[in-house]
């Protein structure tokens, strides 16, 4: 008997697997027309996925408060809210959680304490910046946990990690700046130019969308880690217009994109950032473009404000926060001094 519209599938995959029934839902389609797949869980049999169907279909968010364990949380967000989320932060999360908190899987949630919550951190073996994406897994664990109504204590917040080390960022050079030029033309490396010459934070970067880009006015919209930096308004510099021009009349969804998808930082910097890095035979980090961006806007004696503006950041003086307005033709002369 076929299920009704919507209510979903258990599908048998392919090859010798403990669990061979994936019981899953059609939640959209993408730009080929093929489905995109919410998967609710796996089982031994088909009438065990059939009655995780039914089960799913009665209330997905009815689960036992007092038992739910780590693990069990986890999948569910994985079913429900990272959908919802950026493939990339999707990615970050569930990395976190799957290389670190795991080994909490099967302790009930509300059994849990910021002791237990740290010691992952602190036995992770990873830095202070790295350590960050746990401390976020397990915010995001909090919040959810919440929204289901658990008694929760919110001891994420009570986290603690290393601290970051000092910016050490190292700005690109003219001579590095003017060999990415004579390879714009090579993929991928068109990126990089257009992270010098916006300032984007990367992930904002790769969230940018061909409709946060007007050619007409000359300007993108974009930015979302800060109040100051969140839909800031950043001109396209003459030297990118070509570059941005060709990537507005590729007819896609994002900025820049890999098979049609938004890229995702860890493919970035491995099917990208390196190889470009390489072929300069320099080293810098994605960030050292925002270090470049403002290093450049500053030598060519462009307004401080105008500089906190374009780079979304709050200005340190207050006299310049309250009472100097900047429009957007003086955030176009600033950018004009950059003139290479």
């Amino acid at each position: 008997m076929k299920n009704p519209n919507g209510y979903g599938s258990v599908v048998k995959l392919k090859g010798k697997r403990r669990k061979p029934y994936v019981v899953r839902k059609t939640i959209g389609w993408n730009d080929k027309g093929h489905p995109i797949y919410q998967t609710i869980g796996y089982t031994e049999k088909r009438e065990e996925g059939l009655i995780l169907l039914a089960q799913f279909n009665s209330d997905p968010w009815d689960v036992d408060h007092r038992k739910i364990t780590l693990g069990e949380l986890f999948e569910l967000w994985v079913q429900i809210k990272a959908p919802k989320q950026s493939p990339g932060n999707s990615a970050y999360i569930q990395g976190a959680y799957n290389n670190h908190g795991k080994k909490l899987e099967k302790q009930k949630y509300l059994s849990l304490r910021a002791h237990h919550m740290q010691e992952v951190i602190d036995n992770s073996g990873l830095n202070g910046n790295s350590q960050r994406s746990i401390k976020s897994m397990f915010r995001h664990m909090d919040k959810f946990a919440h929204e289901l109504g658990i008694d929760v204590k919110h001891y994420a917040q009570l986290l603690t990690t290393e601290p970051g080390p000092e910016s050490s960022g190292k700005p690109f050079s003219e001579a590095e700046i003017k060999k990415l030029w004579k390879e714009c033309d090579a993929p991928d490396t068109d990126a990089i130019l257009m992270l010098i010459y916006t300032g984007f934070r990367i992930r904002e970067f790769f969230a940018l969308k061909l409709a946060d880009i007007s050619l007409a006015e000359g300007t993108i919209i974009g930015g979302n880690k800060t109040a100051a930096g969140r839909n800031r308004v950043v001109p396209i510099h003459a030297k990118i217009r070509p570059i941005v021009k060709r990537c507005v009349e590729s007819n896609r969804e994002y900025l820049i994109e890999r098979s049609g998808e938004q890229w995702d930082y860890g493919s970035f910097i491995y099917n990208v950032w390196t190889p470009i890095m390489d072929t300069l035979t320099t080293h810098h980090t994605p960030h050292d473009t925002r270090h470049t961006f403002r290093t450049r806007l500053d030598n060519a004696g462009a307004n401080k404000r105008c500089i906190d503006l374009l780079m979304g950041h709050k200005s340190t003086d207050i006299g310049e926060r309250v009472y100097t307005h900047k429009t957007l033709k003086d955030l176009r002369e600033a950018l004009a001094l950059v003139t290479s």
